[in-house]
């Protein structure tokens, strides 16, 4: 699957597909990371949903995590029953080539396929959240729940803090 130029506008049917009244909204000076996105709106880093994109064992994971956090590869790899050799980073092309995104705009909604889908527990500090709408300067925002809802995502603690061995 390649990259199309109508992201943002496929993001907002799949809001809309399930249930979410969230207006993608546009950002001059791009949101492609975590800190640039909190920056654009003045929230808090932990309030940026990041959807990391991960193979286990071959299977598509999406893993949703609050900005200020970094995936713990270990307790994911638990979660979902492989070791954590089998446990891997998806990389840009392939981040591309399985939902369609680059990036920076992977949004947590609307993935084709079949996927295994893991908010960490970390975002429930949070009433309200943002994520990536398609694009590396587009985003959304929601309430949390709605979106673990929506997603049809576990909840799971599967995150450490920034710089944790």
């Amino acid at each position: 699957m390649s990259e199309s130029s109508d992201g943002p506008e496929r993001v907002a049917e799949a809001l809309r597909a399930c249930g979410i009244e969230a207006p993608v909204e546009r950002f001059e000076d791009g949101t492609a990371t975590a800190v640039d996105a909190a920056n654009a709106l003045g929230c808090e880093l932990g309030q940026i949903v990041k959807t990391l994109i991960l193979l286990a064992d071959g299977r598509p994971t999406a893993v949703l995590v609050a900005g200020d956090r970094q995936a713990d590869t270990s307790a994911l790899a638990r979660l979902l029953g492989v070791s954590r050799k089998r446990l891997k980073m998806a990389t840009a092309e392939q981040v591309l080539d399985l939902t369609g995104y680059r990036v920076g705009g992977v949004p947590p909604v609307g993935l084709p396929g079949e996927w295994d889908l893991i908010a960490d527990e970390s975002l429930a500090r949070f009433s309200r959240v943002w994520a990536a709408a398609g694009a590396s300067d587009a985003l959304f925002g929601t309430n949390t729940d709605a979106l673990v809802a929506a997603t049809g995502a576990q909840w799971a603690a599967i995150s450490k803090t920034r710089g944790q061995g």
